[in-house]
């Protein structure tokens, strides 16, 4: 498969396992999407299971990318943990398609978690807790402790963007670019808060 058709096929798969989740779109119906016959597909992702592992792995890497960008950002492990929580907040299309995708992968995954080989978000989200524990290191967290602290900071985000098109459907789309400043504003100020309090 030619790199440009793959990248077709993991941007379609995407979209429609955010739409419809995994259980809810057949390795048949990506295919079609994409113009490719199911055995087609399965060519190259010998099962649905493999197709949605590369694009979770896919979203980690990515998650990743904003984490490297961050660090490079600033010397200072708050404003790190600021711009990187504020590229994630963006309500861009990706980011929202791809918080759904999670979100819908958080309630549907307790069979397929139970058999799990591979956990492609833990890379991401162990190095949020470097990233956590960096701004206090006087604190001494335990690895749980900046977990939580940095799960709970990825909720609020994850809650704002897969509510923004009820929010613009509601309100107006100059009501989610002044609701996305304000977001920003009030999650930098939960993170220092949080921070110098010892979370």
């Amino acid at each position: 498969m030619h790199a440009d058709t793959r990248q077709r096929l993991l941007d379609i798969a995407e979209q429609l396992f955010a739409e419809r989740g995994f259980y809810g779109v057949s390795i048949a119906a990506i295919a079609s999407e994409v113009g490719l016959t199911k055995q087609g597909l399965l060519h190259y992702f010998n099962s649905k299971e493999k197709l949605y592992g590369a694009i979770v792995q896919r979203i980690s890497d990515d998650f990743q990318d904003h984490q490297r960008e961050a660090l490079q950002a600033s010397e200072d492990p708050a404003e790190r943990l600021e711009k990187f929580y504020a590229a994630l907040a963006e309500p861009t299309e990706t980011n929202v398609q791809r918080t759904r995708l999670l979100m819908r992968e958080l309630l549907d995954n307790n069979e397929r978690a139970a058999k799990a080989e591979n956990w492609y978000l833990r890379p991401f989200l162990d190095r949020l807790i470097s990233m956590v524990k960096d701004v206090n290191k006087s604190e001494k967290l335990s690895d749980a402790e900046a977990l939580a602290y940095g799960y709970q900071l990825l909720g609020a985000v994850n809650y704002f963007l897969i509510s923004t098109s009820t929010l613009k459907a509601m309100y107006g789309a100059k009501f989610i670019e002044a609701i996305s400043t304000d977001f920003i504003k009030n999650l930098n100020r939960l993170i220092n808060q949080g921070l110098n309090s010892g979370t």
